[in-house]
């Protein structure tokens, strides 16, 4: 499958772990629609204590709808939602790890909130039922549906065995899939949660092999985080990514624009602390949000104009990368664009030459777009990762 990901660190380049805070953390924009996963462990895990961190950490990261998993008290969850004045809150009830939505009002309107597969034939595949959130962001209508899927397993999926914890979350996964293709099949949906498995499991062992294989309808906006390095992973005592957003069709063009972002938010690197601290105080995974910029048309496919002719080494780069062309043309540039379309590098490739190095260790890490041109027209262009 062909995607375009983009995926945006939230540390600044050059900055020491232990000069940053929780005030530091950032995600959400006024352009841009948020929505986050984020299993929350038991909340709250160690108290007031966590209940103030969390309570800083959605300030700071100011995202406009968050989708919890495991709420134990409801009093702390209310106290804590009551503190946050931007937000509100819905949380069903904590039987077993209660499912709950914290959004902002004042830019999501909810038209509904409720449940599904809520009945005792359920119960297998979905300890936790399902919640749906529908609501309307600009206008457009959203449909949200938060899970917990059933935990642990051996990483063998044995289908004739109803008890099989894999083949629970493979029955769960298809079972959202069925729903979603019978009520939702032309609404803007993103399902999202623990999913409590991996995505690189092998094709007969792996429980979203039926939604994978719908490439048509269906995509893991985190299937590129799911596939590369373990430090992105959102579970990383394992280490594993057990936390996805899924998509479907209605918000592929969205999510391709310039201003989309995908990332696992590694709250952890802002306390002085590091993990340890986290995992103490907080949870034992870490959040993973999506932003989609849904009012862009453009994006990096849009944008994406391959040549032989046009390289840059090394990519992904930590620091520095140069670009060479075997373009004849005289009067060739390079412009390096950010994820908002601002142009954050320009340098003519002067006469007689072939190559030249663009410096970002003052830049923010994620993707970048490097475009050659010629008298201002596009020769070719070639997407960056910048990873410090």
């Amino acid at each position: 499958m062909k995607k375009i990901l983009i995926i945006l660190s939230i540390l600044f380049a050059g900055s020491s772990l232990t000069a940053q805070g929780i005030e530091d953390l950032s995600f959400g924009t006024d352009t841009t629609f948020e929505v986050m996963t984020w299993n929350i462990e038991w909340f709250p895990k160690n108290g007031q204590t966590t209940i103030n961190y969390v309570t800083q950490i959605i300030k700071a990261l100011d995202i406009d709808l968050l989708a919890i998993q495991e709420v134990d008290d409801t009093i702390s969850f209310n106290q804590m939602i009551d503190s946050l004045n931007a937000y509100e809150g819905y949380l069903e009830s904590s039987w077993f790890a209660g499912l709950a939505y914290i959004y902002k009002p004042a830019t999501i309107q909810i038209n509904d909130i409720y449940e599904i597969y809520t009945t005792s034939q359920y119960w297998s595949s979905f300890p936790r039922s399902p919640m749906i959130i529908d609501l309307n962001y600009e206008g457009k209508r959203i449909i949200v549906i938060n899970n917990h899927f059933k935990c642990c397993g051996d990483g063998i999926l044995d289908i004739t065995n109803s008890n099989d914890e894999e083949t629970r979350r493979y029955h769960a996964s298809n079972l959202l899939k069925e729903y979603i293709d019978i009520h939702f099949s032309n609404e803007n949906v993103i399902i999202l949660g623990d999913l409590n498995d991996v995505l690189s499991d092998s094709n007969q062992n792996n429980v979203f092999q039926l939604i994978l294989d719908d490439t048509d309808n269906y995509l893991f906006a985190d299937y590129d985080i799911a596939m590369g390095n373990n430090s992105e992973w959102s579970y990383p005592t394992w280490p594993s990514h057990i936390d996805h957003i899924l998509i479907t069709n209605e918000l592929f063009d969205d999510f391709e624009s310039v201003g989309s972002v995908v990332s696992t938010i590694k709250i952890d690197e802002f306390l002085p602390g590091s993990w340890f601290e986290y995992d103490q105080n907080i949870s034992d995974h870490r959040p993973v949000a999506l932003k989609l910029d849904m009012n862009s048309n453009i994006g990096f496919a849009d944008l994406t104009l391959k040549s032989p002719y046009f390289s840059n080494y090394p990519n992904p780069f930590c620091s520095k990368t140069t670009f060479s062309s075997k373009f004849s043309n005289n009067s060739l540039n390079i412009e390096v664009l950010n994820t908002l379309g601002q142009i954050v590098f320009s340098e003519e490739i002067p006469d007689g030459e072939t190559s030249i190095t663009w410096d970002a260790k003052d830049f923010s890490d994620g993707i970048y777009l490097a475009v050659l041109k010629s008298n201002n027209n596009i020769l070719a262009t070639l997407k960056l990762m910048l990873v410090k």
